[in-house]
């Protein structure tokens, strides 16, 4: 991408989501700076979807571009099918049931006008209910993206970031598509948005935008979703997040690994990450295999946090107190979301 280049692409995604689809098409319809396409795959809706997004082409001045996939592909494929549609400069994702402020796109071209050298941006928002009603929240805090760590991935340090728990939300993320041969293919166990950050991180600069430029909605049908706010809550989460949700995020990062030996011509900073999903993977192991009688138990604990493991890997005291006490279920919530991988 260059200065004088910042078309941009809206690729959403839809799958039964009529009953926010209209609010979140208007919403982008009412861009002070409009996009240059919207891309809409849609996954097999069997409600209005479809029908909601061919009236929406009738009413706007930009292009959009309506696919039906011909069998069901799943979330993050059917986003990578979206993204590989688009044809401009910048690919802005879009999930079907938020609502955008009408300065998103303008900030977002803003951003990477001031950044020319950015691989994406991306940006906080405000949380909302299924009722559109404002919940007084940031999703950044929701899943304990907090200032300080605001600073370090702002300085360039995004990958220290993003090794310890997932901060970039894919409703919220905007990247240049001239990167797009380096993330595809997604693997399908692969949540597109942790996928594509991470990459984008062993690439170059990924910005954050700390003012919210969109509503992030919350009801009980989203795929996925911002972890608990309140100590309690997470408390609640980290009983529900045991050995197997551990095992998976270590082949998820495994599979990173392989992407950055595959070519790592492609990305400058694979080294250090590499270096760091080592270090990831043997104190998630550690986490996973922790034994359950006390007195074997409690010196695993403590040496991990000695040597760091809790701060850099995991969600510091809170981690070091779900291992010490033993809070870990047996089983895990194979609907956990992403915020919760870090407890």
């Amino acid at each position: 991408m260059t200065p004088n280049d910042t078309s941009i692409s809206v690729a959403m995604c839809t799958f039964n989501g009529g009953r926010f689809l209209s609010q979140q098409l208007e919403s982008i319809r009412q861009q002070t700076r409009p996009p240059d396409e919207l891309v809409i795959c849609d996954d097999g809706s069997t409600d209005a979807s479809l029908a909601i997004a061919a009236n929406f082409t009738v009413h706007v001045g930009f292009r959009v571009r309506v696919i039906r996939n011909d069998r069901q592909i799943g979330s993050t494929r059917n986003f990578e099918n979206a993204i590989s549609l688009c044809r401009s400069s910048i690919i802005a994702l879009a999930d079907q049931d938020d609502v955008w402020y009408p300065h998103k796109l303008a900030r977002v071209e803003h951003e990477f006008r001031r950044n020319p050298s950015a691989t994406a941006v991306f940006s906080d928002a405000d949380l909302i209910d299924s009722n559109g009603y404002d919940l007084r929240q940031r999703l950044w805090n929701s899943f304990r993206f907090y200032r300080g760590e605001q600073k370090r991935f702002a300085s360039g340090d995004s990958l220290g970031v993003l090794i310890k728990h997932p901060v970039v939300t894919g409703a919220t993320l905007a990247f240049c598509r001239t990167y797009f041969d380096r993330i595809a293919p997604i693997p399908a166990n692969q949540m597109h948005d942790t996928w594509i950050a991470f990459l984008l991180a062993c690439t170059g600069k990924v910005v954050p935008i700390e003012q919210p430029l969109m509503q992030y909605r919350q009801h009980p049908h989203q795929q996925i979703g911002p972890g608990e706010s309140s100590l309690q809550g997470r408390f609640v989460q980290a009983r529900r997040t045991g050995s197997e949700f551990y095992l998976q995020e270590i082949h998820r990062f495994r599979q990173i690994a392989e992407r950055l030996e595959q070519h790592p011509a492609h990305f400058p900073h694979a080294t250090r990450a590499s270096e760091e999903i080592c270090r990831k993977i043997a104190h998630r192991s550690r986490r996973a295999s922790m034994p359950s009688r006390i007195t074997t138990r409690i010196p695993v604990v403590i040496t991990e946090f000695l040597n760091g493991g809790y701060r850099r890997y995991s969600e510091g005291w809170q981690s070091f107190a779900k291992d010490l006490f033993r809070l870990n279920s047996t089983q895990s919530d194979p609907h956990a979301s992403a915020a919760e991988a870090g407890i």
